[in-house]
């Protein structure tokens, strides 16, 4: 300490030393000084000098702090002082009153002076690196102070060598971790540096998992009623997403957009909002047009637009957009966010028209803002967005445009006058007194016809009632009466973009604007003079209008046939004259500002005269116009004939196109049902083994069954042979016992038969004894009584033997009865008749039984077995037919190559024409890029690496 009071001076006599020679003795006591306490004083002294003496401790003393940073890393008090030191010797953030003597310029030019002394040697950054890595606070504070600062004056000079050290990055990367905020918020600020415009480390940090530390220091700072913090949050994940298409992509597939859903969350009451929320609010609308800007390549764009509709993002920004209470600065923003996620997405846009505004009755959202936009009291920049809007609404949306142009015509126009629609609200302002209205209205009529010839025909039937009593003049007919009344120039510009888009590529527009006699010579008279510079806008118009109505001419009315309107041109323009008017336009300061970006963005309301989509048409029209000019009338002829030609192939090329389209996708279904057949059968004959198998096991079931029920029967009849057949010895005992009964019933006729005729026998005897006493008599009665007789007595006898023979018979019968019973008793002597009848007739239950269960299943496997072969026929039958379809579709496919082919002969001759036109290019002077040249140089070199890899 006493050293310090000798070096800073104190009541001692004589004269005090200067700042110069101080900090050179400090400076020497740091270099020579053994003790670390002394070297530590040393340096805290530099460290209170080196605000006000910069200069002179940044010239001296740098390189000390230097070396104590490489050897004195022990002491973590002494590193603190050094980096402190080094921070206010680099860094511009000095007081104000320390910047009463320097300029702004000198500042600048010092810091950054310095900061190039200090990373000439690519170690020391690395040196701080490792520091930065230190957790002791005093060393990893001012640590990361000084590497912002560094960054700040020589931004990618220290991000090249951040870049090559090892690990560089993620050390930094640390540091959002760290518990405490300081470290963490100034780390924010230190990241916000170093990915400044350097993709490879945008794409480093966000892969070391930067979006997922930011939106959670953004959730617990409390979303948009946070802090600064929130804000250094937010402007460092612009950093990261700005212009960078893969940390885009990273940050939709990690579902990051889901998590900025609750930044958007407002409540009813929106009064009082803070300046802090409002910039956070603002930040965080900016990050969500980053992701869905129209610079971005369109399919990131998309799936971006897709996310944010499915994850209610949309949704929650048009809750904003309809709110009341919302910031005028902020509701602006939200307007150009809604415009930009619903460009060109047909869903989002679908959405949008959809959405109501809380009014009674409610009105479509697109209404309340286009009454936004044709009111002259609202903010120019709130209507400036409102028109951005709308033409996002309508950017390759035929459907809006379809249901905006619909509210203009006669057959939907609300008669009651309920409701105003968005026709009539483009109409009113088309035609108010506030110029700015007009030419919005002109712009947004203007996108609801772009690229849609139908639309452009539809507006022709539109009829306006201009006054009470005269007829109904068409919209056209409306927009050339204005522009002839001389109004401002703003108007005109507006209406002149709305006819040069309407006519162009439309003929029955572009016969419609010439069938009236006044509009020609309106725009040739406003070509040919020579007006001011504020009129040079309007002329350039006025001559592209006149260009488009010739070369969209169909010339279909005699006076105003192209070759008619080219000669009119020649005498009261002249050629040349009238390209250098149409020049006009693409010359001018506002038409490059309008063609840089969609979004209108202009200074003031003087300044809005073009549009960003109008831009176009001119660059696709100018060319076109100025050589239709020049072409004679056979040229024309020509270029008609070729246009048709080119229009033909282009036809054919797209049938072809078609064709080939449909037969693969025919094919492709062609393909997809043989496979389904296929594996149809497959299956089909797997079940058929299956069934196969089964019947197989049925039958070896069958016959075991049938083998265990002989050795059952066998043992039965083990006490006797008769026993062998016991089903059919009582089926033969039934039988006999049947006939048995037949006979004896056959022996009892029979036998009645007999006693009649002996009951006739004896009546015949008794009637012979009583008869008369003549002889002749007699004699004649008794030969017939004898022939009688004999005949009876003949069948007695044979009666008597037909007996006999039934009584043997029956007889026999029953000694075969006789011998079945004794059998049957010495078979089984325990069980009686009845007993062995129903033995047997259980056994024959149980055998016909499983018999017929086995035939049902026989029976019905066959069947099964009968079906399948009829899916297989049927399968094989269609596998034949889808064959043969596919035989001719092979041909019809190879007939269609052959065609193609023809078409390829055609393009080579076009490419033998177009390689023609190049030389004559090339002989005029022209530089051409020969595509085939650096075509073959690349698949050269492709060539030697392919060698070279094969020697090696």
């Amino acid at each position: 300490m006493n050293f310090l009071r000798g070096v800073m001076g104190g009541p001692s006599a004589g004269s005090q030393p200067s700042g110069a020679d101080t900090i050179q003795k400090l400076c020497d006591r740091v270099a020579s000084s053994t003790l670390l306490d002394d070297r530590r004083d040393a340096v805290r002294a530099l460290k209170s000098l080196s605000k006000k003496y910069r200069l002179e401790v940044g010239i001296q003393a740098m390189e000390h702090l230097i070396h104590v940073l490489q050897t004195d890393r022990s002491d973590s008090e002494i590193i603190g002082y050094a980096l402190d030191t080094l921070y206010n010797v680099i860094s511009n953030d000095l007081e104000e009153e320390e910047q009463e003597e320097n300029s702004a310029k000198q500042v600048d030019d010092l810091g950054s002076q310095f900061t190039e002394i200090f990373i000439k040697q690519q170690e020391n950054v690395t040196l701080l690196l490792t520091l930065v890595e230190e957790f002791d606070f005093h060393v990893r504070w001012p640590g990361v102070k000084l590497l912002t600062s560094l960054l700040k004056q020589q931004g990618p000079q220290v991000q090249q060598i951040i870049l090559v050290s090892p690990m560089g990055v993620s050390r930094l990367m640390d540091l959002l971790a760290d518990s405490r905020e300081v470290i963490r918020n100034d780390g924010v600020l230190l990241l916000q540096q170093l990915t400044k415009s350097n993709a490879a480390i945008q794409k480093i940090v966000a892969f070391e998992n930067a979006f997922e530390r930011l939106l959670d220091i953004i959730t617990e700072e409390g979303n948009s009623d946070g802090g600064i913090v929130v804000e250094d949050c937010l402007l460092l994940l612009q950093n990261l997403l700005k212009n960078n298409n893969s940390n885009q992509n990273f940050f939709k597939e990690g579902s990051y957009i889901q998590r900025m859903k609750p930044w958007f969350e407002v409540g009813d009451d929106n009064c009082g909002w803070s300046a802090q929320k409002v910039t956070n609010l603002h930040l965080m609308l900016q990050l969500v047009r980053v992701l869905v800007s129209p610079t971005n390549p369109p399919g990131a764009t998309s799936s971006c637009q897709k996310a944010m509709f499915h994850c209610g993002l949309l949704q929650q920004l048009c809750t904003i957009l309809m709110a009341t209470g919302v910031p005028a600065d902020i509701l602006t923003e939200t307007i150009n966010t809604v415009s930009e996620v619903i460009r060109g997405c047909q869903t989002n846009q679908d959405y949008f028209a959809s959405v109501n505004a809380p009014s009674n009755p409610p009105r479509p959202a697109i209404v309340v803002l286009l009454m936004s936009m044709v009111n002259e009291r609202q903010p120019f920049v709130l209507r400036c967005a409102v028109l951005y809007c709308f033409q996002c609404f309508l950017y390759k949306n035929q459907k809006g445009q379809g249901e905006i142009v619909s509210t203009l015509l006669p057959s939907t126009i609300d008669a009651t006058g309920n409701s105003v629609s968005a026709g009539q609200l483009l109409c009113g302002g088309l035609f108010s007194t506030d110029s700015l209205s007009n030419w919005c209205a002109a712009v947004a009529l203007a996108h609801a016809l772009q690229e849609n010839a139908t639309l452009k025909e539809q507006l022709l039937r539109v009829q306006l009632a201009t006054s009470i009593g005269n007829p109904p003049v068409s919209l056209l007919q409306q927009c050339t009466n204005i522009l002839s009344q001389g109004s401002k120039v703003q108007t005109r510009v507006g209406l002149l973009m709305l006819l040069c888009t309407w006519l162009s590529n439309c003929s029955i527009a572009v016969t419609h604007f010439l069938h009236n006699p006044a509009n020609v010579p309106f725009l040739t008279g406003q070509i040919a003079e020579n007006l001011g510079e504020e009129e040079q806008l309007v002329q350039g118009l006025c001559a592209l209008l006149l260009g488009i109505s010739i070369y969209y001419n169909d010339n279909s009315l005699e006076n105003y046939r192209k070759e008619k309107l080219k000669q009119l041109i020649e005498k009261r323009i002249g050629r040349e004259n009238f390209i250098e008017k149409l020049g006009f336009i693409s010359k001018h300061e506002l038409y490059s500002r309008a063609a840089q970006k969609p979004q209108p963005s202009f200074s003031s309301p003087d300044h809005m005269m073009f549009d960003h989509e109008f831009t176009k048409l001119v660059k696709e029209l100018e060319g076109i116009i100025s050589k239709a000019i020049y072409k004679s009338s056979e040229e024309d002829k020509k270029e008609e004939e070729v246009k048709k030609t080119l229009e033909q192939h282009d036809n054919i090329v797209t049938h072809y196109k078609k064709v080939i389209r449909e037969q693969d996708q025919e094919l492709e279904e062609l393909k997809q049902r043989v496979n389904t057949l296929t594996s149809q059968n497959e299956q089909l004959q797997a079940t058929v083994t299956q069934q196969v198998s089964q019947i197989q096991q049925h039958k070896d079931q069958y016959n075991l069954l049938k083998v265990q029920l002989g050795k059952d029967t066998q043992h039965h009849n083990s006490h006797g042979d008769t026993l062998q057949m016991n089903g059919i010895q009582t089926e033969e005992v039934s039988k006999l016992k049947e006939e048995l009964e037949e006979w004896k019933n056959k022996h009892e006729l029979l036998q009645g038969q007999l006693k009649e005729k002996d009951s006739m026998i004896e009546k015949l005897n008794s009637s012979q004894l009583e008869m008369g006493t003549t002889e002749q008599s007699s004699q004649t009665s008794k030969f017939g009584g004898l022939e009688h007789n004999n005949e009876l007595q003949k069948e007695l006898e044979m009666l008597r033997s037909q007996i006999q023979l039934q009584s043997a018979e029956i007889s026999k019968l029953q000694m075969e009865n006789q011998k079945l019973q004794v059998m049957s008793t010495t078979a089984d002597p325990v069980f009686g008749d009845s007993g062995v009848a129903a033995a047997s007739s259980e056994l024959e239950g149980q055998l016909e039984q499983e018999i017929k269960e086995l035939k049902n299943e026989v029976k019905a496997l066959s069947e099964e077995k009968e079906s399948l072969k009829q899916h297989l026929d049927s399968s094989s039958s269609t596998v034949a037919i889808l064959q043969d379809e596919k035989s001719k579709l092979q041909r019809e496919v190879a007939e269609s190559k052959k065609e193609q082919d023809d078409l390829l002969v055609l393009l080579a001759d076009q490419d033998q024409k177009i390689s023609a036109l190049k030389i004559k290019l090339k002989d005029l002077g022209v530089p051409v890029e020969d595509e085939d040249d650096t075509e073959s140089g690349d698949q050269g070199d492709e060539d030697e690496d392919g060698d070279e890899e094969e020697q090696d």
